[in-house]
Order: structure tokens, then C-alpha cells, then sequence
């Protein structure tokens, strides 16, 4: 049933809103991620100097201080909604497939998830506040320690991370005896939740939802906080380091992820229309004033 988002029918009854058909261009997939470096290009550019940023800075020392700092969430008291709407002021420097505020992005992946998982509310929400933890950009916190993928500290970094060994050379961890081995400061086979990975959205906002006792089933968890962890979802790498069980949590990401990635496009939805379906689901899983 398709009703227009004005209609009495969509006002009384918020699942009858009218959903963007499609919210993603048919962009071929190997067009996304692509990092070419390429300074004469404004974006390609910006691109690689978050990277570059993040990876000289990322240290196992600063992965500690950002925890210190944000876990205790006392910064700010808001709702989801307040929160996310923060994000109509960000465009995520890291990302080479969009240069559009990131609420737009929230909810591209929302919608795409709706369509494909309709009867899994939990899985909507999830798309829509993925990247909700990229609010610490509006408290003193450079990008480059905010967004794009994470990897591990505290051991020899990962072959498949963006840009590469030539990105960390001035990273003091590099040439610490102590963290630039396979293993470092990790047992063999010591599991993902283990791991201490670089500092960003993904950590904060799992560890917020925990904070407030949100009530999303274990798997939008893990989506949650590995949705970034491209060197080990994509990439393979790590696998030293894995244990029993840790494939099934790549196996949600997975499942998250081609939505998370994939719906990046011009097709913006209509984001007014679609806020009270998602405001009934944020009353359902994590209502109220929330502390960041």
C-alpha cells in the first residue's frame, strides 16, 4: 500500500509512510572505496590527509586517553533524534563515496535495510544510528580520530589498511618493540573483543548503547561496533589473532555492511516524511534522554 507522507492515513499510522523506492544510484561496485591518491582532486585529497592524520597519531597511548575521555559519557544529555539530527552538519572527511551530510547517509541505509528486512525493525534502527557515535566531531575532536575504518593497536598494522605501511612512518608505535610484532601486546588466537582497536565512532557508540542499556538484539552490536574494521571484515587480516565464534560476528557485520557501503549515492530520502516510523522505533529501543 503506498500512501502519500501528507495523507491522514500516514499521520495516523506511521509503517503506511510512503518509502523512497530507491535511495541508490546503480553504481558498480568496484567504483566504491576507491582510494586513489590523487592531490589535484579536492576529495581524494581531504581523503588521504584524514588517513594520513589518523595513522600518524593512532597510537596505543592515545587509543587510552580517547577512552578515558569519552567513557564516561558525560559531554552531553540528549534523545536519538536530537543526536542524529546533529549529523545534517557533518560530512565525513574520510569518505571518498559522498560528500553529502551524513544524516542522509543514516538514512539511505535505513531505508535500503527496510526494504530488503521489513519485519526487523531492530535491523532499521540499527542502519539509521550506526554512525550516530560521529557526534564527538562537534566536542573538540579532529575527524581523523572520529571517522573512517579502524584497525588494531598494539601490533603490527594490518596489510590491508587504506594507504598503507608508507601512512604510519611517523607513528611512534611503528617502532616500538612492544606493539610491532604479529602478536605485540595480544596472546594468540586471544578473540575480537580482545583487540583494542583505533579510536572512532564505532567503539563509542557501542559502548554508549551499552551505557544506556539500549535494547537491540546482540547482532546490531556487533554491527555497531565493527562496521568499520575493513582490514579484518574485507580485508582478512588479523586472523592470528581470532578465535571459535569470531567468524559469526564477521558474518553479521557482513550482513550489515553492503548497506552500509552500497546505498552511498545522490538519492536523497525524504527524511522529514520518514521520522516518525523511526522515532516509534527509538521509543521501542532506546527511548528518552541519553547520556554521551
Amino acid at each position: 500500500m503506498k500512501v502519500k507522507p501528507d495523507s491522514p492515513v500516514a499521520l495516523l499510522d506511521p509503517s503506511l509512510l510512503l518509502r523512497p523506492e530507491k535511495v541508490y544510484d546503480d553504481k558498480p561496485i568496484e567504483a566504491f572505496r576507491d582510494y586513489t591518491i590523487d592531490d589535484s582532486d579536492p576529495i581524494r585529497e581531504r581523503v588521504k590527509r584524514t588517513y594520513y592524520e589518523m595513522h600518524s597519531n593512532m597510537t596505543v597511548d592515545f587509543v587510552k586517553s580517547k577512552m578515558e575521555k569519552w567513557l564516561k559519557f558525560n559531554h552531553f544529555k540528549s534523545t536519538i533524534k536530537d543526536a542524529l539530527i546533529k549529523l545534517n552538519e557533518l560530512v565525513d572527511e574520510s569518505d571518498p563515496d559522498t560528500d553529502l551530510p551524513n544524516i542522509v547517509h543514516a538514512f539511505q541505509t535505513a531505508e535500503k535495510i527496510r526494504e530488503d528486512y521489513p519485519d526487523d525493525d531492530w535491523f532499521h534502527l540499527t542502519g539509521l544510528i550506526h554512525d550516530l557515535g560521529k557526534v564527538m566531531a562537534f566536542y573538540n575532536e579532529p575527524q581523523w580520530c572520529v571517522v573512517g575504518d579502524t584497525f588494531v593497536v598494539g601490533c603490527k598494522w594490518g596489510k590491508n589498511v587504506v594507504y598503507g605501511d608508507d601512512s604510519f612512518k611517523n607513528n611512534p608505535d611503528t617502532y616500538n618493540t612492544k606493539y610491532n610484532t604479529d602478536y605485540g601486546m595480544y596472546q594468540p588466537n586471544c578473540g575480537l573483543e580482545n583487540l583494542m582497536l583505533s579510536w572512532g565512532h564505532d567503539e563509542y557508540l557501542y559502548r554508549f548503547l551499552i551505557h544506556n542499556k539500549a535494547k537491540l538484539p546482540k547482532e546490531a552490536f556487533y554491527m555497531i561496533r565493527y562496521h568499520s574494521f575493513y582490514p579484518w571484515h574485507a580485508g582478512g587480516d588479523y586472523q592470528h589473532l581470532l578465535k571459535e565464534g569470531d567468524e559469526k560476528i564477521r558474518e553479521s557485520v557482513l550482513k550489515f555492511n553492503r548497506y552500509d557501503l552500497y546505498t552511498k549515492s545522490a538519492a536523497i530520502p525524504d527524511v522529514e516524511a520518514l521520522w516518525p516510523y523511526y522515532e516509534s522505533l527509538i521509543d521501542k529501543y532506546m527511548p528518552g534522554i541519553l547520556e554521551f
